[in-house]
């Protein structure tokens, strides 16, 4: 039963993570259902992992040849599936070098230590300059460069990073010189889905080349499709010299990459880095079946007009919805900014059977499959504006004071 689980769950597990009184047992597509035969719409896709859906009939049967075959072996060795996804990421971002860990934390953590060995090469050991409101994950490096809120309770923060005000580009002119990288999100996920303006990132690219400084762009979340690109920065045509990638790149699988410019990588030598399980044979062939799935069935344009079609639908629905302050994105990475707190609406949804999520506070965060159906993404639309209103109500009476 759920309840047994959940007992189980809360028995031993750390409690850091805000579980809903849900358990999942099975997926497939842009569903999923809980131990008791519930169903879902996944409109989360398990925060822009579930890319080409749940457990695609492809990347299982990758898996599960692969497991038969050959799971794991050491960095000491080539594996095929591990050198043919290094040759396809490098084709796909006209980027020159590979390195494989296990997750986005791993490729940020990685990206730093990259740039500062750049730096420390250079004879400089300058800042990472990163933006407010961005996300690059909970390692020391990663909670430093972001909110404090995510740095509450475990200074000292390690030097070497600073923060700056979003899309300032003269906080930038003022603090380029002797700096070792800037690292953005062309799109932060969990600052609100904001994307920056395609002019600004020129700018940064011109500064980073004018001071040799490092351009990094985490496209962890925004990355593999997402955007209606394979990757985000293809939209301004800003091309970084480190790209992080993690999430959707493994289909389900865990897997992160960092893709980089051949003078990033000249930096380094064997010893400098490393890892035991990263770009293991399984991660590899499941990443290479799911980047079959996404150039197969043409996910890349459909994020781009499918999702251009969600986005107008949903800004033609909040013309009447007062709740809503501002509908933005790019591609399949949408987000819905509500007038108030909108933590309590994802609750909401999930007692109708959508599974989404609220993030910055108020920002409604749609980032489903890339290949959901037009009948469940209508049904995810229709229970947002419902709960949104709901939500609305509850607020409006709050503020009153009436019941």
């Amino acid at each position: 039963m759920s309840t047994d689980i959940q007992e189980l769950d809360s028995k031993h597990h750390f409690f850091l993570y805000r579980r809903y009184p849900v358990t999942l047992v099975r997926g497939e597509g842009s569903r999923v259902w809980d131990i008791d035969g519930n169903m879902y719409i996944d409109a989360l896709a398990g925060i822009a992992v579930n890319s080409t859906g749940h457990c695609h009939p492809r990347v299982v049967k990758a898996v599960q040849e692969q497991a038969a075959t050959l799971m794991h072996v050491s960095n000491f060795f080539t594996t095929p599936p591990q050198a043919e996804l290094s040759e396809r990421l490098t084709s796909l971002s006209g980027l020159d070098r590979v390195f494989f860990c296990n997750s986005g934390l791993e490729a940020m953590e990685a990206a730093f230590k990259f740039s500062r060995k750049y730096g420390n090469n250079k004879g400089r050991q300058g800042d990472v300059l990163s933006m407010q409101g961005c996300f690059h994950g909970r390692s020391f490096s990663e909670i430093a460069t972001g909110a404090a809120k995510y740095q509450d309770g475990f200074h000292p923060m390690p030097p070497g990073f600073r923060q700056l005000p979003f899309q300032d580009l003269d906080a930038v002119r003022a603090h380029i010189a002797g700096a070792n990288a800037v690292v953005l999100e062309p799109v932060q996920g969990e600052g609100g889905v904001r994307p920056f303006d395609f002019s600004f990132l020129r700018e940064v690219r011109a500064l980073c080349d004018e001071h040799d400084v490092l351009l990094i762009f985490d496209e962890i979340q925004c990355g593999i499709a997402r955007t209606g690109r394979m990757f985000a920065w293809e939209h301004s045509g800003v091309k970084p010299d480190i790209l992080t990638l993690a999430k959707a790149l493994g289909g389900g699988l865990a897997i992160g990459a960092v893709v980089a410019r051949q003078h990033v990588a000249d930096a380094m030598e064997p010893g400098n880095h490393g890892t035991t399980f990263g770009g293991n044979p399984m991660a590899c062939r499941a990443a290479l079946a799911n980047l079959d799935v996404i150039e197969e069935e043409d996910l890349v344009h459909r994020a781009a007009e499918f999702g251009g079609r969600i986005m107008q639908q949903i800004r033609d629905r909040a013309s009447d919805e007062p709740a809503i302050k501002e509908v933005r994105g790019l591609g399949m990475m949408i987000g819905v900014e509500l007038a108030f707190d909108g933590t309590g609406i994802p609750r909401e949804m999930l007692k109708r059977g959508v599974i989404s999520n609220c993030t910055a506070g108020n920002v409604m965060r749609i980032v489903p499959p890339l290949n959901i159906s037009e009948e469940d993404m209508n049904t995810v639309i229709d229970v947002m504006f419902e709960c949104i209103a709901l939500e609305r109500v509850k607020h409006h009476a709050s503020v009153t004071g009436q019941n």
